[in-house]
């Protein structure tokens, strides 16, 4: 038989208190309590083993500790946004942080803009972070909340007690062209679902390595299925070019993968690069060459700068992290292999 769960009301009763009291101990609100009294509702807990409802505490509380996560769920993941290498990266380093700096945090995954400040109201949250979301409507989000907020990668005007927090795309694009030049390929393909925001910068940075008209933009289906079938209708086009730029690592292995299932050898017959440098890019065989990007430096400098906008201080409406390029086995010289 399952063990009856101890609640306040039992509390109150052994002691000859009322509910509100025990529960005011428990919220820590002792005012009008006497010392005495807090003791003993204290030791009645313990020996009760009381387990509280922590999201009651939290709730009541001005400062609930809890830091709030927010995933663009994009339809390119397929219903397995969590599954994706950079989002997997962030979040990690975000635990830690977290972790670190005595909150607690939640995650919530939604393609509907509208839900954010429902899901950062009902908890009463100290703070949000916003990851994926690229044109979204901030200014009206930030109207319509009073929770601090920062937000992964935004593109919009800046905008008063919001933190954009970015990584130099355009750079990090910068450096994989010239690696690519470097090792002697005088064109390249660039691969990407989009010639907007964040990977319009990479793009950009990447072509500028080049001479003009050297790199060919390819755009792709964000649908695997679909993107397999335009990679196998333009594969001749494809093959024209030594040297591939993914946006992403996520779109570089698959690329690699999708090739590999064609003959095609990486980096012997072609060199990959992709960006981001999550942990499957350090996995896949051949590793993948890719543009780092510090997810510990990007949750340290998040939660700061919640800190800061919660207390009212001064804080960059836009601050850049630097970038930098891993060399491993999906590239090589030209004509090497």
């Amino acid at each position: 038989m399952e063990e009856k769960r101890i609640r306040i009301a039992d509390i109150a009763e052994s002691l000859g208190v009322s509910t509100a009291t025990v529960s005011n101990v428990i919220h820590g609100k002792n005012g009008k309590i006497s010392e005495e009294t807090r003791k003993r509702v204290l030791e009645k807990i313990e020996e009760m083993e009381y387990i509280p409802n922590m999201a009651g505490i939290l709730l009541a509380q001005n400062n609930s500790r809890i830091i709030g996560v927010v995933i663009n769920e994009d339809p390119k993941y397929e219903n397995r946004v969590l599954e994706d290498g950079f989002i997997m990266a962030s979040l990690n380093a975000l635990s830690r942080e977290v972790n670190e700096a005595g909150y607690f945090l939640m995650i919530k995954t939604t393609a509907d803009w509208s839900e954010i400040s429902k899901f950062a109201s009902m908890w009463n949250m100290d703070g949000l972070i916003l990851i994926g979301f690229c044109e979204a409507d901030y200014k009206k989000l930030r109207e319509n909340m009073r929770i601090s907020f920062v937000v992964y990668d935004g593109y919009f005007t800046e905008t008063s007690r919001i933190v954009n927090l970015v990584i130099n795309h355009y750079d990090g694009g910068i450096q994989a062209g010239r690696y690519l030049k470097k090792l002697g390929y005088k064109q390249a393909l660039c691969i990407s679902d989009n010639y907007s925001c964040m990977d319009k910068e990479r793009m950009d940075g990447f072509c500028h390595a080049f001479e003009p008209g050297d790199v060919q933009i390819l755009l792709i289906p964000k649908c695997r299925e679909e993107r397999h079938l335009f990679y196998k209708e333009h594969w001749k086009e494809i093959l024209k070019y030594h040297a591939v730029f993914a946006v992403s690592d996520y779109y570089a292995l698959d690329f690699i993968h999708y090739a590999e299932r064609q003959a095609i050898r990486v980096p012997e017959d072609i060199s990959v690069i992709g960006f981001d440098d999550n942990s499957a890019s350090r996995e896949n065989l051949p590793a993948l060459t890719t543009i780092h990007q510090d997810a510990k430096l990007r949750a340290e400098t998040a939660i700061r700068a919640l800190e800061d906008l919660r207390d009212g201080k001064e804080v960059e409406s836009k601050i850049t992290l630097p970038v930098n390029l891993i060399v491993r086995e999906s590239t090589r010289k030209m004509g090497e292999g």
